[in-house]
């Protein structure tokens, strides 16, 4: 993967966690304006997707993005809004990180 293209998987990041902390606010207060924000953010979010899934294919620019995703919302969801996890969620969240990354980096390791 390019410089370039972290960069834009980077900024997508950016992007669906601040969809997503819109998407909570509007969950804990529902208006209209949060609403349209928080569908702008995806929208935008989902346009540079496609923009690396043309670029570097559709099962490497999801995985990443998925991995990268999972872990950045947790931490905000966990920091930010307080939220708490019981031992069976935290390993599932485990376990969701490491099948993503044994799906993007499988390739890479199969030829070592």
């Amino acid at each position: 993967m390019s410089f370039w293209g972290l960069g834009q998987l980077g900024i997508s990041t950016v992007i669906f966690l601040l969809a997503a902390t819109a998407a909570k606010q509007w969950g804990l207060a529902p208006s209209l304006g949060k609403i349209i924000l928080t569908l702008a953010l995806y929208s935008l979010g989902n346009l540079i997707m496609l923009r690396l899934i043309r670029e570097f294919g559709m099962s490497v620019s999801f995985s990443l993005s998925a991995v990268i995703q999972l872990v950045s919302v947790n931490v905000v969801a966990l920091v930010f809004f307080g939220e708490r996890v019981n031992a069976l969620q935290a390993a599932g969240i485990v376990l969701a990180v490491a099948a993503v990354a044994l799906i993007t980096l499988g390739p890479y390791l199969q030829k070592l």
